[in-house]
């Protein structure tokens, strides 16, 4: 009875995922809830299913992207970039490389809202349409969140699964990790922006109006990355010092923001991004139950059938059925609920598990970048072109978004199966 009913409640969450997209955090703690009360999983379990290293790796990396937005370093970046290119279509491929170097360090939306307003100027200045600038922003944006541990919310998913510390996305057991699988699609890609922006040869000249605030949240920021490095070495199995580490950053800046900045503490706690964050817990409890209740061995079970002994077909049918199940639902819950199934795959065939999580990343991050749906950082970038008088179509996205997505994830897919399938 526990079995079917917390599938009930799994698939029905999900369902809701989809078509209730604002209501995610309430669909998330309410399901749980329900978990909770009929006890198919108990407080003890529940507690023990959330990964409260990701936990503290997310809120505290939040608050240190919070301040380094707020200081205006990387739009006063954006602006010399944008000074210094021949023409336009270099200054647009500028701002979306330097869109992804942003979001390799800082949350996805937090890139898009630093790096739009230049894009937006820039569109005014010279008359063009700013629709298919802020579309690349925001998939540069995606793209790269995947490359580090803290770059994005499912980096972070897998760190903590596959207790993956920060210089195990560069290099793991020996071997060219994830971050060079993103670069080497990243490379590929850019083809793909060139070609779309090829023909605007206009000269640019911004008038500069960004003023760096402080260089204090630069340094704060650099100085965790730098320690976030360093501790992989202290914490082969990432258990917590990560995630203690961007906590302790988290709030030395957010005493920053009061005793420098002058302002509210309870203010900057309270406009923190606290629906992602109770999101991430109900998703956690909710794939736990289904973990413990057996399922994920079941599905491990039914996909290893289908599979036999072909890795290669196993391997693509996991990364294309990624790409496009994340183009239209949200890559968080898919990536938790999967990562366990691709973990148990692994065994059952008896390969290295990092091929087909790897994979996985690489479909759940990089598909939500074919529809305006498939990444929180999509939406808020055609929120943006909404405000200025731009309602995007699925067709004026898909055109950017479906030739960059093959690019990248064919490109990192065959790094991945080269690298890790022996």
């Amino acid at each position: 009875m526990e079995k079917i009913f917390s599938l009930s409640i799994f698939l029905s969450s999900y369902a809701c995922f989809v078509f209730f997209p604002k209501k995610r955090t309430l669909i998330a703690l309410g399901a749980a809830g329900l978990l909770l009360i009929s006890r198919t999983i108990s407080l003890g379990e529940a507690f023990f299913a959330i990964n409260w290293n990701v936990m503290g790796i997310f809120v505290g990396t939040l608050v240190v992207a919070d301040i380094f937005m707020e200081s205006r370093v990387p739009a006063y970046i954006a602006e010399v970039v944008v000074d210094r290119a021949k023409n336009t279509a270099g200054a647009i491929l500028a701002i979306c490389a330097l869109a992804g170097f942003v979001s390799a360090f800082v949350e996805n939306v937090a890139t898009v809202l630093i790096v739009a307003p230049i894009a937006l100027s820039l569109a005014r200045k010279l008359k063009i349409s700013p629709v298919n600038m802020m579309i690349a922003i925001a998939v540069s944006s995606n793209l790269q969140g995947a490359a580090t541990l803290i770059g994005d919310p499912p980096s972070m998913l897998l760190g903590g699964f596959a207790k993956m510390n920060f210089a195990d996305f560069f290099f793991y057991k020996g071997r060219p990790s994830i971050f060079f699988a993103v670069e080497l699609g990243a490379a590929v890609s850019f083809i793909v922006l060139f070609y779309v922006f090829r023909g605007h040869r206009e000269k640019v000249g911004l008038i500069a109006v960004e003023k760096v605030r402080s260089w204090t949240p630069t340094i704060i920021l650099v100085s965790l990355i730098l320690l976030l490095a360093f501790s992989s070495f202290l914490d082969t199995g990432f258990s917590s010092l990560a995630g203690t580490l961007c906590m302790i950053f988290g709030i030395v800046s957010l005493f920053w923001k009061k005793y420098i900045r002058r302002t509210p503490l309870l203010e900057d706690i309270r406009s923190l991004d606290w629906e992602t964050t109770f999101f991430l817990i109900g998703i956690f409890i909710l794939v736990g139950s289904i973990t413990l209740t057996g399922w994920i061995d079941s599905i491990s079970a039914f996909l290893s059938g289908i599979i036999g002994s072909n890795i290669f077909f196993g391997y693509t049918l996991i990364v294309f059925i990624s790409v496009i199940l994340s183009a239209f639902i949200d890559n968080v819950p898919f990536l938790a609920a999967m990562l366990p199934v691709a973990l148990s795959m692994s065994a059952k065939l008896g390969i290295n598990p990092s091929l087909f999580l790897f994979g996985l990343l690489i479909g759940a991050s990089l598909g939500g970048n074919i529809t305006p749906i498939g990444a929180s950082a999509n939406i808020v970038a055609c929120g943006l072109l909404k405000k200025e008088g731009y309602n995007v179509k699925f067709g004026d996205f898909a055109k950017i978004g479906l030739p960059f997505t093959l690019a990248a994830v064919g490109a990192a897919y065959l790094f991945v199966w080269v690298v890790w399938s022996g």
